[in-house]
């Protein structure tokens, strides 16, 4: 088989898609073996490999501090939008498919979702704008490529760039005994990084033709909800409380709604991801915190 390189594969959902992806062909690069923002650098990755397929997880994703800071927003720009084009026309010279992840954050919250992967975006912070400025340039790059928006990531490599994953820090609040407050206004399809891994190399292994394409949990709920659900299934009973987003605080804000509908995929017949709550079961078991 034609080689697969895979750009980030220190990330959490990159630990899953080594699982998954075929072995034999697979070239997994973490940061340390490529830069993506060091434009010779991949220019010689890709002439070394000749991959047929470049997968690339690389983000950064500190959405406060790229709200709030100046040099966090730069950054955000040049691996998230400068970067990912200069990727995107590496690989359109050589004849090499590009797929990439991006995010419903691309997205404000505002009707008319659930978001067809056709719908207006409108991006609600300067992460989501850097994103979808990504998304762009790829599409002008190669319509061939492919862009994976998903939404509210967690996996067992956890998330080096946020300091764990969402159900790591409910747990971790928990065991501290201390009350919880979780936001009960913004909705959305939490997804395990391993049913996303799975999607995507049904993508690559179907030869998807190019464009956008949704990939998330099925189902919908808000953090609060989520939040309510890993205690239940680990036995827990902290002190949890609902807020609201404007209550919480946040420096950048998050959509209200993003809940994606998965049409391109389905359309393909490809095999939807599963419900956000068994994804949440099998990560909890993955981690060895309930047994099934």
């Amino acid at each position: 088989m034609d080689p697969i390189l895979l750009l980030g594969a220190g990330g959490q959902l990159a630990s899953d898609l080594v699982q998954v992806l075929p072995s034999a062909s697979l070239i997994p690069l973490k940061r340390a073996d490529v830069d993506v923002t060091d434009l010779s650098a991949i220019d010689r990755v890709l002439d070394a490999h000749q991959p047929a397929w470049v997968v690339n997880t690389t983000a950064f994703h500190r959405v406060d501090d790229i709200e709030r800071d100046p040099e966090s927003t730069r950054q955000a720009f040049i691996v998230n939008a400068a970067a990912v084009h200069h990727l995107a026309l590496a690989c359109t010279r050589r004849r090499a498919r590009l797929l990439h992840l991006s995010t419903d954050y691309v997205f404000g919250g505002g009707p008319p979702g659930p978001y067809a992967e056709d719908a207006l975006t409108a991006p609600p912070n300067a992460y989501g704008v850097s994103k979808l400025a990504g998304e762009q340039l790829i599409g002008l790059a190669d319509p061939a490529h492919i862009i994976v928006r998903s939404s509210g990531l967690y996996g067992v490599a956890g998330s080096a760039g946020k300091g764990g994953n969402f159900v790591e820090t409910m747990l971790r609040l928990a065991h501290k005994g201390a009350p919880i407050k979780v936001v009960n206004d913004q909705t959305l399809a939490p997804t395990y990084t391993a049913d996303l891994a799975a999607g995507i190399a049904r993508l690559v292994a179907a030869s998807a033709p190019g464009g956008v394409y949704h990939l998330t949990s099925g189902g919908a709920c808000s953090w609060f909800e989520f939040a309510r659900r890993i205690f239940e299934l680990c036995g827990l009973t902290p002190e949890l409380t609902p807020t609201t987003s404007e209550a919480f605080g946040a420096p950048a804000r998050r959509p209200r709604y993003s809940v994606l509908v998965n049409g391109r995929a389905a359309a393909l017949g490809l095999s939807p991801l599963p419900p956000w709550s068994e994804g949440l079961a099998a990560y909890l078991h993955a981690k060895e915190y309930i047994s099934r």
